[in-house]
């Protein structure tokens, strides 16, 4: 297991042996050139998953003064190497001679996660690799940042929470509007009672088609691409370039299409607001459509009302604009995801001041990454940890189940088990393709 300053005996005793076999020099590379900590002091990262959302992360960590980042990983060779590329890249700025040869790559997540001298991974994988990734990730020691929604399905998702705290790990959940000042700020009016007792939450997903073209016919698969590793866990199917990469967030054999795309994010506020990070609805229902015979099988219009034991009703549309609508016996509240602006029946209520004694809300300061780097550093909990991620995926997935068998379904939140429903409670796992298993 690693330790999260880094200040190991490991790196001890290198340290001293090379103060014994050279004349004391302290470099600006030692001292942290651009205001960069030492390397003793750094975080190690290993970035798991470099295209699309992980490129973006490449940059975040490697740009923290207070990371490192070691190692990146992907199936497909042209985002890991474009990825190493941005890191090397980044660190030769930094030095004198501008050259930097520090970053490896790795088509194996297991390879990476080996490694002993890494501290956290980013996962930025298709949502159906989540689970696994984050499950050994967790056994070899390591904090997690993993990318929204938190895993595919509800058994994988409790599977993650239980192995984060057999292992003692930070996890956070990559629903980076938890750290916007202005939906924090609306969940705490909220949950203080400026808009009265909440009856009724109404969460807006407008879809884009615009990425579901039917594809012709099978491709070859490229030349440094693993697709069979991309696959992994989800069963064999011919190899087209619309199935992976963007796109696969519309195949429900990967992921679950606006809910775990935009729909993480928004019904993530929906749970903070409410009160409900670590539990779920009681009662689940709703209607939807989605092409039958087609590669994109996702749900493309839906309409689902989620019951609460607190008395709270969660409506979940496929219309727009995107965002969540708290509505209470004295007024609303309106969060518009992402930016994050707010709106209300009466203006004086964006307005309130949240009292000393009153509920404060967690706060990130300097943003997700950031709030996740100070959890790791002080061993504390991030916003969005893994129970906070599996409740808000738990309730994506149950509007999934609702639709698909086209009847309402009773859900116990505390044992994860539908009430006297055997057929739902096969939906909660799915088996998953050798050699992969929970």
């Amino acid at each position: 297991m690693t330790s999260p300053l880094k200040l190991t005996r490991r790196g001890f005793l290198s340290h001293a042996a090379a103060a014994a076999a050279a004349p004391y020099v302290i470099t600006s590379a030692a001292l942290g050139a651009a205001d960069r900590p030492a390397a003793s002091n750094r975080l190690t990262v290993g970035l798991i998953g470099n295209g699309g959302q992980g490129t973006g992360h490449v940059h975040g960590f490697t740009g923290n003064k207070m990371c490192q980042s070691l190692a990146v990983c992907d199936v497909d060779k042209g985002h890991r190497e474009r990825a190493k590329d941005i890191v090397e890249k980044a660190y030769a700025a930094d030095k004198r001679d501008g050259k930097y040869k520090g970053c490896d790559a790795y088509g194996d997540f297991r390879e990476l996660l080996a490694r002993d001298d890494i501290d956290l991974v980013l996962i930025a994988t298709p949502d159906h690799w989540h689970g696994l990734v984050s499950i050994a990730a967790a056994k070899a020691g390591k904090d997690i940042y993993c990318e929204k929604p938190a895993t595919r399905t509800i058994a994988e998702g409790r599977a993650v929470c239980n192995a984060v705290k057999k292992f003692a790990r930070v996890f956070q959940t990559g629903s980076q509007e938890r750290s916007n000042r202005n939906a924090r700020y609306a969940c705490e009016l909220v949950r203080n009672g400026r808009i009265g007792k909440v009856h009724t939450v109404e969460v807006n997903l407008p879809v884009d088609h615009g990425h579901c073209a039917m594809p012709k016919a099978p491709s070859p698969v490229p030349d440094g691409f693993d697709y069979n590793f991309w696959l992994g866990p989800a069963p064999d199917a011919p190899y087209y370039p619309q199935r992976c990469h963007f796109s696969f967030r519309y195949i429900r054999d990967y992921a679950m299409g606006e809910f775990s795309d935009r729909g993480a994010h928004v019904l993530d506020i929906a749970h903070w607001g409410m009160g409900c990070d670590d539990t779920g609805p009681v009662e689940i229902s709703g209607k939807g459509q989605y092409p039958k015979d087609e590669l994109f099988n996702t749900f493309r219009v839906f309409k689902c009302e989620l019951k609460y034991a607190n008395g709270m009703t969660l409506l979940v549309e496929s219309r727009g604009p995107r965002g969540v609508k708290f509505i209470g016996d004295k007024g609303w509240i309106n969060v518009a995801i992402h930016g994050a602006s707010l709106s209300a029946s009466d203006g004086e209520l964006l307005k309130s001041k949240i009292g000393p004694d009153e509920i404060h809300l967690h706060e990130s300061i300097g943003g997700h990454r950031e709030d996740f780097i100070k959890a790791v550093r002080t061993r504390g909990e991030a916003v969005a940890p893994a129970e906070v991620g599996h409740r808000t995926n738990s309730a994506c997935c149950l509007c999934e189940m609702a639709m698909l068998l086209e009847r309402p379904l009773k859900w116990d939140p505390k044992a994860e088990k539908f009430v006297n429903d055997a057929e739902a409670d096969r939906m909660i796992s799915r088996t998953m393709r050798p050699p992969w298993s929970l």
